[in-house]
């Protein structure tokens, strides 16, 4: 094979003709100078260490942020939790108050009965009670062993949790339907709310709050029910203020019984009725 000396393969500049030919495109000279694609152009290691650490602190604010809106959450939640027994049972305790019949002042009157507050015994409950009352709260019912109507003798008392390790007492109302019953009445205890540590039932006379009521007593200077009931729950554990709710009680009987000649029976009409 002959072999050509380097010094063939010099390119005439004065006619700009290759010696051997056109070479083949590929081999195109370049201009020795800066590569496409190099490294000129990229990021320094300072400049992604900048960005690593800002992209580091965005994260962490939007995380602390998430942590603290997922703990207000359940916070949130666990305050609707405790507080929807709480207002459960201040409903049924405003309901009973509200439809509360008037007293019978020692008369046979129908659709009627005493209201009593204080630290009371009642019949068939062998734990005291905080307050007795009728009311008419109840519900007609389809069940034949049950025909009783409407009326029906409520009270509310604390007692011992099943659970001894709970915190408190169990507010439990406590249910008499069968108000015509000669043997002993059959009770319906009704769990309220739980984690009581006291409740307090004050009544108002139109002028001072008074936390005994009894209308069955013939002594008594009440004889009809009171103007409004003040009940107070506080919880056990909670040093805050006592749970308080103001009921307003609408109905009053009116008579024109006296008392001492000109003397109205309190909550009746002056003079009597024509």
């Amino acid at each position: 094979m002959m072999k050509l000396p380097l010094a063939n393969l010099r390119l005439s500049v004065s006619d700009g003709r290759w010696p051997l030919g056109r070479p083949d495109a590929s081999l195109a000279f370049r201009p020795i100078g800066k590569r496409q694609g190099s490294t000129g152009d990229a990021f320094t290691l300072l400049e992604l260490i900048l960005a690593v650490a800002v992209a580091a602190i965005v994260l962490a604010a939007v995380s602390a942020a998430f942590f603290t809106a997922l703990h207000l959450q359940e916070s949130t939640q666990d305050a609707v939790d405790a507080a929807t027994p709480v207002d459960q049972a201040l409903a049924v305790l405003r309901r009973d108050l509200e439809c509360a019949v008037t007293p019978t002042n020692g008369t046979d009157k129908i659709l009627s009965g005493d209201f009593r507050v204080g630290n009371l015994t009642s019949q068939g409950i062998s734990r005291p009670v905080a307050i007795e009352m009728f009311t008419a709260t109840g519900a007609l019912s389809s069940d034949p062993s049950r025909p009783w109507g409407d009326i029906q003798r409520v009270t509310y008392e604390l007692q011992t949790p099943s659970d001894r390790t709970a915190q408190g007492l169990d507010l439990v109302r406590s249910v008499t339907r069968n108000l015509l019953s000669t043997a002993t009445p059959d009770v319906e205890d009704q769990w309220l709310l739980g984690g009581v540590q006291s409740i307090q039932f004050s009544c108002f006379d139109g002028t001072q709050w008074l936390d005994t009521w009894d209308t069955s007593d013939p002594t008594s200077s009440e004889t009809n029910l009171p103007t409004a009931v003040r009940v107070e729950i506080q919880l056990a554990g909670n040093s805050a203020s006592p749970i308080e709710m103001l009921v307003p009680i609408d109905s009053q009987s009116l008579s024109n019984a006296t008392v001492s000649g000109s003397a109205s029976v309190s909550g009746g009409v002056t003079g009597g009725l024509p």
